[in-house]
């Protein structure tokens, strides 16, 4: 490292820990009632947001009391939302980003760390459908989540290995009030890729007897841009049910979920003409066509969940058991016999105990984990046959004492893992490997309530990721990705030490969020390029590790002069490099670059003798700084310019007869029809343009959203 990149490097970590002891931080929180006949949040209301209860890391607490920093999207932020894909609403948060392949796959990056270092948590389990794969998007139904919880930071503590960027919590609907039943539709149109979505809903609780199902449909053809035109492969089809049934009884609850969810996404592979420079389109297929084309992605997940709780003495004793099918396979040629096939099943079970003790102290502890069983069935191979058993046992422990919150907790994990031999045309695909890996990790936390307006955090947290079997043992071609893969059956468990600081403040005019953090990672796993090397016509890549640092924060503020205006701001920054490299290998790849959003909404008041309320006009902004910080050993990664969109909302409810409603919202997207490219997006490095001399697709041009949802609720005498 020569002494100018020392210099750098110094004056950098310098100046973050003066900016650490100088600056606040939290995350940005949003709530909203989502019933039609209720008033949208005040100022006034905002001061007591704090008493949200989140899903910390110690159990159940409030938002107020979280050493650690959250991300909170309401229901009624989800159902104003046009985007039919949960990952890329939440990707606009503070701190958060979004690794895409067109417009219907996402995964969730929280501070820079994504695919297996981020748990996503739905119907009270942790996902898991091969979220290894930079094209395997979240098998969810978006229409099913009633609320979002994003915990950045490593929650290893509550959720073993793989938590060690953070979590998702996605939500379903809350159980109704008892006699009461509910009946809703929604519908959907996008102008850019022609997506249509339908969702129908039915729930009731009569005599605390609950039910709940849902079903989805949606599907768009290719998507377009101002440079690139339609773009082959970036269609999409997803059906979806989900559904439950439960009971609530005095001493405790009992229910059933289930949810399956039919995804079948194109396969981008954006091969260019060498004379024109134009997208090459496979015969037979067509940019306006809803059918399937080859080649394609199909993509079925599966999912059954037991969720009981019983009240014992003064806590709850809560089991949950599920079982979980993730059925993943690739076509090419033939609409009936898949290339690549991936089934993998997976049992979660989870029992904790939560109770209170004297002198206010609150206790939780309990023993988690889960069984994997993953088959090829397909020609090709990817990663080989494995069997997989996760078990955790945890104890936590917080305490309320004066103006101070005091939470922390210890959690000791074992994962087995067994991968089976292959042998291909008398050559060794697939060794077999039996690693044990095992972590203790933990967490300690304080919050000071300063005044009744502003809280100061703290919060210190180490995580534990094992190796993942693609990591360790991947040997074929990843067709989303466009790219020949290798594993690293040398690789160590990931540790990382992060410290969290923060500060919020509320007030009737002015509310501030701030957040710093500096997170450490030992065997830092990622991808690199082998230069010059191609197999099977692919540029080949390998899974490697090292020491990283990353560093960086959020800031939020919200100008509030006027009850009806909101003037937001918040700004993201990620600095992320692997220690003792030289300059080409000194960043890491895959890592976000800054970004400012800001959002100016005015809520009109009620007209038309009342008919019309919660009206508003909303404008966006999202501005993303050039990222020149990128992983640029043998050409694994570029330069990402900077860009800048804009957007346009609004929303109106329309009420018919008592307090059900009509709600509409109207959404321009990218107004300027801007061509960029993000720098997480994995079609950026597909085939380059003779003729413009940019390499990879771009994203999707202007789009205009319309969504349509009628709520009825009906209460019974």
């Amino acid at each position: 490292m020569s002494s100018k990149t020392l210099i750098k490097q110094r004056w950098e970590t310098t100046l973050f820990f003066l900016l650490m002891f100088t600056l606040p931080s939290f995350s940005q929180v949003t709530h909203e009632h989502s019933s039609c006949d209720e008033d949208s949040i005040s100022p006034m209301k905002e001061a007591i947001l704090s008493e949200i209860t989140v899903q910390g890391i110690t159990g159940l607490q409030r938002l107020k009391d979280s050493s650690s920093p959250f991300t909170v999207i309401s229901p009624k932020e989800l159902l104003r939302s046009p985007v039919p894909n949960i990952v890329d609403l939440i990707s606009h948060q503070p701190g958060l980003a979004q690794i895409s392949t067109g417009a219907g796959i996402s995964k969730p990056v929280i501070r820079g760390l994504g695919y297996n270092r981020v748990v996503v948590v739905e119907q009270g389990i942790r996902q898991e459908g091969q979220q290894w794969g930079d094209e395997h998007g979240l098998e969810v139904d978006a229409e099913g989540v009633h609320s979002v919880e994003i915990l950045k930071g490593p929650a290893s503590l509550m959720y073993g290995s793989d938590a060690i960027a953070g979590v998702m919590v996605l939500h379903p609907e809350n159980p109704l009030m008892d006699q009461t039943l509910q009946a809703k539709v929604s519908s959907g149109y996008q102008s850019n890729n022609g997506l249509y979505s339908y969702t129908a809903s039915f729930a009731g609780n009569v005599n605390r007897f609950l039910w709940n199902w849902q079903f989805s449909d949606k599907a768009a053809h290719c998507y377009k841009n101002s440079l690139d035109g339609y773009v082959p492969g970036s269609w999409y089809k997803e059906r979806d049910v989900v559904g439950m049934l439960g009971i609530n009884r005095d001493w405790g609850h009992s229910w059933l979920r289930f949810s399956h969810v039919n995804f079948t996404p194109g396969i981008t592979e954006g091969e260019r003409d060498e004379e024109t420079g134009e997208l090459v389109w496979e015969d037979g297929n067509k940019a306006h066509s809803y059918s399937r084309q080859s080649p394609f992605q199909r993509v079925k997940h599966t999912k059954v969940v037991s969720d009981n709780a019983w009240f014992l003495g003064d806590g709850t004793l809560k089991a949950i058991l599920g079982y979980q099918q993730n059925w993943r396979r690739e076509f090419e040629e033939s609409f009936v016999e898949p290339e690549l096939s991936l089934r993998l099943h997976t049992i979660n079970y989870d029992l904790r105990y939560q109770h209170t003790l004297p002198a206010e102290w609150k206790l939780s502890s309990g023993v988690g984990g889960m069984w994997q069983q993953n088959e090829n069935g397909g020609e090709e191979y990817l990663i080989p046959d494995f069997r997989l058993f996760d078990i955790g046992a945890f104890l936590t422990a917080s305490k309320q004492w004066d103006r101070w919150h005091l939470s922390g907790g210890l959690r000791y994990d074992h994962r087995t893992l067994s991968t089976d031999s292959l042998l291909e045309e008398k050559e060794l695909r697939f060794q077999r490997l039996t690693p044990h890996f095992s972590g203790l990790t933990g967490s300690l936390g304080a919050v000071c309530n300063l005044t009744s307006k502003s809280n100061l955090r703290l919060n210190l947290a180490r995580g534990f990721r094992s190796p993942t079997v693609n990591e360790l043992s991947s040997n074929g071609v990843h067709e989303g990705s466009v790219q020949y893969e290798l594993g690293n059956a040398m690789l160590h468990p990931e540790y990382s030490f992060q410290t969290d600081l923060g500060y919020d403040f509320t007030s009737h005019y002015f509310s501030l969020q701030a957040s710093l953090f500096l997170n450490r990672i030992d065997n830092y796993v990622f991808l690199s390029r082998l230069a010059g090397v191609e197999t099977e016509g692919y540029a080949t890549y390998q899974y490697r590790q090292g020491d990283a640092r990353l560093m960086g924060g959020e800031l939020s503020f919200d100008v509030h002069p006027l009850e009806a205006l909101h003037i937001e701001n918040d700004f993201s920054y990620i600095h992320a490099i692997q220690l003792h490299q030289p300059s080409e290998s000194h960043y890491l790849p895959m890592i976000p670059a800054p970004r400012w959003n800001c959002q100016v909404r005015y809520s009109f008041p009620d007209f038309l003798h009342g008919c019309c309320r919660r009206s508003y006009l909303s404008a966006g902004m999202e501005y993303n700084f050039r990222q020149d910080h990128f992983y640029a050993l043998d050409g694994t990664e570029t330069a990402t310019p900077d860009y800048c969109l804009f957007d346009l909302s609004a929303g109106v409810d329309i009420h018919v007869f008592r307090e059900n409603c009509i709600m509409l919202t109207l959404t321009c997207q990218n107004l300027f029809d801007k061509v960029y490219q993000s720098h997480l997006s994995r079609l950026k490095y597909t085939d380059l343009n003779p003729l413009t001399g940019r390499q990879g697709v771009s994203a999707m041009g202007r789009n205009i959203c319309l969504k349509v949802t009628i709520p009825i609720d009906i209460h019974l005498e």
